[in-house]
């Protein structure tokens, strides 16, 4: 019996996506050279290293997620991906062992058990669908909704470029629970595609995609069938199957006659038991199947299920298949997910976006990739939380308490990203809010001289919530807004993004108990630099009911969620006056091409093209030893795969190289003096001829290039002035140097009178080089990635060929009158392709400015090792084997 719980707790408690994100990062490099390079492009246009990129890091870590399932994996349902982890085997071949991670987790493998593996593995195989499934569970506040549209861009892009990989979507469906969250949906449409795409696509995107948002019942869903990039937003009822309770009348039957109908015998016959043979029994109805009719004509349909803050506990349990409900959304898709097959195409892959991967305190098998609540509170993409428990309060002393602990942590002028601070109140019913909440609230506000105009009721009774309530609710979130205090019943719990929320208040006890938890993080999204605090005021039963929950969906409690909180401080830096400024030198280099009109009888001298390398070889030889003579060499090049060319397709293929029309392409290679039939010949024999030989030749012929190169010298500023004097940057306390820590030296630096250093190699180094007496001017600057200088190295990104810019950490004026551009790296990192291309575009930026480049591990920057940095030009290079 020992055994078995082992086995069980094992099955439960074991998370995989920790293990799969622990691969990826330890083969990322290997990885990513199998992507195709427009994946690359589109990875490194968004990654945060990137200074220009939007994704948080989290959300850019599902998207890495993401396209491995895809490009890597082959979209593969999760339980054969851990199977061939376990084993080893396919991808994971010899991937050894994982040794960091989750406590628990990773180590856990080392000792797993066949027995321990089996109840895992039966697990994940009792969950996995006709199509593959997978879970991203970000915690609200961290950007699902557009982590979502940036992986359905990213679908579509490359379905339009390889249509035939059967991979990528054509078409995405987007589900979201209940209409609050559908409106939020609407960000997928109206969101700056610009900042998640590169700007090649933006505008084939803006054209092609078409989008279809359902939010009204009775609204028929128009597009063409088989027709590509269709992005339809809906509700789930407005798609979900119904079935027809009441009987028809024969004369009812009669008039309805053509309408749709699910038969059992159709390709719905597997779930005949939830609409077999049941006719639509309203207008309402026929529109919402009809969308489902519609959406059986698609090809190639990703669908992606936003749970959003809807789908916590129990029902999220039955939206992802747990428990079944013949309701479910889960068994619409599977529906769908049939019919699509039986037309001859398939739902590519359903990608569920959730808050946690946990239900009732178990993991759930497949999800992907998890970034938790309280993660996000410690890495400051939440704000900070404190919870205010009350037992026995009465409705006016709480709502009085409530406030006066919200003004005193606020002040109703304060402006974060200029909105102003906001306070929730939660009713259980609309007569409780009408009758005692409110009440209770204008008196509490009357006490600190607040006009009752600042209080927003939103209840969805028109009685008491007119339109013009419901603009002021949609635009809590803007500048222009007065409204400091709203009363809620039911509202704003799922789907609400308010930003300048603070605090919350929830006393009496709701029906739901979810509905603690849901109402309760309403107030912990960021807003500003700061990380802000957000408070929770609750009867002391709430408060209970608030940890279980926490408990049971985050496996976290309210008192770890308190203590947690970003390492990381805002940190307000001035720019010193007057700014300072260096002169770099920039080599422009300028191609022109010319056509040419080639000669007649012109020769591809094709005789003198060697085939040496294109030849396979067969040696034979006896023994072992290197010195024995080959007994038998023969040429087995007739036995390479090799494609045969014809005149026509030979001519199609170097047009599409030169870009030139066809037609003139066969008069060229016909006045060649070998001929078209004497090139087949040889193409024919050996393709690479083709691409190694005749292409290069044959351009040479036709156009003359020519190179220019300008050097241009102008004047930068090390830091941009930004309108209010200041920038408002986050760092590690023990990271932070103000100027007045650095006493008589300071004079040696501070373009900014703070530095955040981002290690601790960066500060040690800075403290050794400012008090060494070579040096005149030290300025660190690698705290300003983000556009806020001009004093940046752009470069090709050797992964995905791209532009991009890179910020190095110092620049340093010598006694002698030189500049030295500084750089320094952990030691992991020193030669890795990226930091290379760097280091080239750096030395090439440096010597034509008159400057030198300096590269210095992390370990040789702590150990104060001034002398790479201020030595010979070659020191530093030597010491890493990195010569330039």
């Amino acid at each position: 019996m020992a055994k078995v719980a082992k086995t069980k707790q094992t099955s439960l408690d074991f998370a995989f996506f920790t293990h799969l994100l622990d691969f990826y990062r330890q083969n990322k490099g290997r990885i990513c050279q199998s992507y195709r390079e427009l994946t690359r492009k589109y990875l490194a246009f968004n990654d945060p290293a990137n200074a220009t990129a939007f994704l948080r890091p989290p959300q850019y870590e599902a998207l890495e997620i993401y396209v491995l399932l895809k490009e890597f994996l082959g979209n593969q349902a999760v339980y054969a991906i851990y199977r061939d982890w376990a084993q080893q085997t396919g991808r994971f071949e010899g991937r050894g062992k994982s040794a960091s991670g989750q406590a628990g987790q990773l180590g856990l493998f080392k000792e797993q058990t066949r027995e321990e593996f089996d109840a895992v593995f039966a697990q994940m195989r009792s969950y996995a669908r006709a199509y593959p499934n997978y879970i991203f569970a970000l915690t609200m506040g961290t950007g699902k909704t557009i982590l979502m549209a940036t992986c359905i861009f990213y679908e579509f892009i490359l379905a339009n470029k390889f249509p035939k990989d059967e991979r990528y979507c054509h078409n995405a469906l987007v589900f979201a629970p209940d209409k609050t969250v559908l409106e939020a949906l609407r960000e997928i449409q109206t969101f700056d595609k610009a900042r998640v795409v590169p700007a090649e696509y933006v505008a084939w995107l803006d054209t092609n995609i078409r989008f279809h948002f359902l939010d009204e019942s009775g609204v028929t869903l128009n597009l063409l069938d088989r027709s590509r990039f269709n992005l339809i937003i809906s509700n789930t009822q407005k798609i979900i199957l119904k079935r027809q309770h009441a009987e028809k009348t024969p004369i009812e039957r009669l008039m309805q006659s053509g309408k749709p109908t699910y038969a059992a015998a159709s390709v719905y016959a597997e779930n005949a038991d939830l609409y077999g043979g049941d006719e639509l029994e309203s207008e309402d109805d026929l529109a919402t199947n009809q969308r489902f009719e519609k959406l059986r004509r698609l090809e190639q349909l990703g669908i992606y299920v936003d749970e959003a803050h809807h789908a916590f506990g129990t029902q999220l349990a039955k939206d992802m298949g747990i428990q079944q409900s013949p309701t479910s959304l889960r068994v619409t898709i599977d529906a769908l997910a049939t019919s699509l097959k039986a037309s001859g195409t398939r739902v590519v892959a359903c990608y569920n976006y959730t808050g946690t991967p946990y239900v009732q305190n178990q993991i759930l098998p497949e999800v992907v990739y998890a970034f938790g609540l309280q993660e996000a509170i410690n890495r400051g993409f939440l704000k900070k939380v404190r919870t205010h428990g009350y037992t026995n309060p009465k409705t006016t002393e709480f709502v009085r308490i409530a406030i006066d602990d919200f003004l005193a942590h606020n002040k109703l002028d304060d402006r974060h990203e200029g909105l102003r601070p906001k306070m929730a109140f939660f009713a259980a019913t609309i007569d409780e809010l009408q009758n005692e909440l409110r009440p209770a609230v204008e008196a509490a506000l009357t006490r600190h001289g607040i006009p009752a105009s600042a209080i927003l009721v939103n209840v969805g009774d028109d009685k008491l919530t007119s339109n013009d309530d419901i603009r002021e609710f949609n635009r809590l979130d803007t500048p222009g807004s007065e409204k400091h205090f709203i009363l809620l019943v039911n509202k704003g719990r799922e789907g609400w993004n308010c930003r300048s929320l603070f605090a919350v208040a929830l006393y009496r006890k709701p029906k739901s108990k979810i509905f603690v938890l849901q109402a309760t993080m309403r107030c912990l999204r960021a807003i500003g630099v700061a990380q802000n605090t957000g408070h929770v005021y609750l009867s002391a039963e709430n408060r209970q009911i608030l940890d279980d929950e926490l408990q049971q969906n985050f496996r976290v409690t309210i008192g770890e969620i308190e203590q947690g909180g970003s390492e990381s401080e805002a940190v307000r830096t001035q720019v010193k006056l007057p700014v300072e400024k260096v002169k770099l030198k920039r080599v422009r280099r300028l191609f022109s091409m010319q056509e040419k009109a080639p000669p007649d009888g012109f020769s591809l001298e094709l005789a003198h093209a060697t085939t040496d390398g294109y030849r396979l070889i067969h040696t034979e030889r006896e023994g072992l030893a290197e010195y024995k003579q080959a007994t038998k060499t023969e040429d087995l090049s007739h036995l390479r795969e090799r494609r045969t060319f014809s005149a026509m397709t030979l001519v199609a293929e170097v047009a599409r190289y030169l870009n030139k029309p066809c037609l003139e392409i066969e008069a060229l290679l016909e006045r060649s003096s070998e001929g078209i039939e004497a090139l087949l010949a040889r193409v024919n024999e050996f393709n690479e001829l083709l691409y190694d030989w005749v292409i290069p030749r044959l351009f040479d012929l036709l156009y003359k290039i020519e190179h220019f190169e300008r050097t241009d010298e102008y004047e930068i500023d090390l830091v941009k002035m930004p309108e209010d004097g200041f920038y408002e940057l986050r760092g590690k306390p023990h990271l932070i140097v103000h100027e007045a820590d650095a006493g008589k030296e300071a004079a040696k630096s501070f373009h900014l009178d703070t530095y955040c250093f981002d290690s601790n190699p960066e500060r040690d180094l800075f403290w050794k080089l400012i008090k060494d007496g070579r040096v005149d001017k030290l300025y660190f600057t690698g705290m300003l990635t983000h556009g806020q200088s001009d004093f940046f190295v752009q470069y090709i990104d050797p992964m995905s060929h791209t532009v991009r810019s890179y910020y190095p950490d110092f620049l340093l004026l010598g006694t002698d009158g030189n500049y030295t551009i500084v750089e320094v790296k952990g030691d992991n990192k020193i030669d890795a392709p990226e930091v290379l291309a760097k280091q080239r575009y750096a030395e090439e930026l440096a010597g034509a400015s008159g400057m030198r480049y300096r590269i210095i591990k992390g370990t040789d920057a702590s150990a104060g090792r001034t002398d790479l940095v201020l030595g010979s030009a070659t020191e530093a290079a030597k010491q890493y084997g990195l010569m330039g």
